[in-house]
């Protein structure tokens, strides 16, 4: 279903204990250990890695191709191709997603949404057959 693409390096850190308030936009990967109250974008033309650690908290939008949550989210989720919950990932808002992974333990306060590329996709469903 997805190319075995590799996996942008992380190469920013907002580490525990930073507070940043505004938009941030990054390119390539990011993590997150603080607090964010602001919009977390990546940038739309290269493959993106977020990680939100489970001592971090976002409060805005969350916008990226790979979203990886172990923390708190109040707002929406954008997942371009995949979504991982761990299992102390909180999320207050709506996720959109294209593949998604979730761990027992992780709560969403909010509606999944599959992305219209994943609503075009057709599952290949194989059934057993008695021959």
């Amino acid at each position: 279903m997805f190319s075995k693409k590799k996996q942008p390096a992380i190469r920013s850190l907002i580490a525990d204990g930073n507070h940043i308030e505004g938009h941030i936009h990054f390119t390539d990967g990011l993590r997150v250990d603080g607090s964010v109250v602001g919009d977390v974008r990546s940038s739309d033309d290269k493959n993106s890695i977020l990680v939100i650690s489970e001592t971090a908290s976002i409060t805005g939008e969350v916008h990226a191709d790979h979203v990886i949550v172990n923390g708190t989210v109040k707002g929406p989720v954008y997942a371009r191709r995949m979504l991982e919950l761990q299992p102390k990932a909180r999320i207050e808002g709506d996720v959109y997603y294209t593949s998604l992974e979730m761990h027992q333990g992780a709560i969403i306060a909010g509606l999944l949404r599959p992305t219209p590329a994943m609503m075009e996709e057709k599952p290949t469903l194989k059934l057993a057959a008695n021959n």
